[in-house]
């Protein structure tokens, strides 16, 4: 009888013959397969972005303004165009420097397919570079101003 208390008592609170690792095998498997998963998203970004380098250089890039206004004509460089000689002009631009940057500034209610259109243009006259302008809100006039609406 003093054998079998002996041994209960030693089960209890003696020496630990063997751990069971199984819960951590476990554990550590979700950690690496959740550690895989975000490691690949972290990597890939949503969109690819063609970002300017900054740097200490004199060195100047050109761009290529394009202003779709609401309504009319798209305008380059200040100049009004038909959107018939919009590719042309962007080909010429493109012939005179090879690492032309485009900008297109659309006027905030202009229609999103004429945007698209405009890019289409561009992109069909081979440049490939292109970003879009936006104004700052503090630079940007009050809409009853531009609507011509006054309380």
């Amino acid at each position: 009888m003093a054998s079998a208390g002996q041994s209960a008592r030693s089960r209890r609170g003696g020496i630990i013959e063997g751990i069971n690792v199984t819960p951590l095998v476990d554990i550590t498997l979700v950690l690496l397969i959740i550690f895989i998963v975000t490691a690949k998203i972290v990597v890939a970004p949503a969109v690819p972005l063609d970002l300017p380098q900054a740097s200490q250089s004199e060195e100047l890039q050109t761009v290529l303004s394009v202003v779709v206004p609401a309504e009319g004509p798209v305008q380059i460089d200040g100049a009004t165009i038909d959107d018939a000689a919009l590719r042309e002009r962007a080909a010429a631009a493109l012939s005179r420097d090879p690492q032309l940057r485009a900008v297109i500034q659309a006027d905030r209610v202009a229609p999103h397919g004429r945007v698209m259109a405009v890019l289409d243009t561009l992109k069909a006259a081979g440049i490939v570079r292109v970003a879009f302008g936006a104004v700052r809100p503090e630079a940007e006039p009050r809409t009853a101003e531009r609507t011509g609406h006054h309380d």
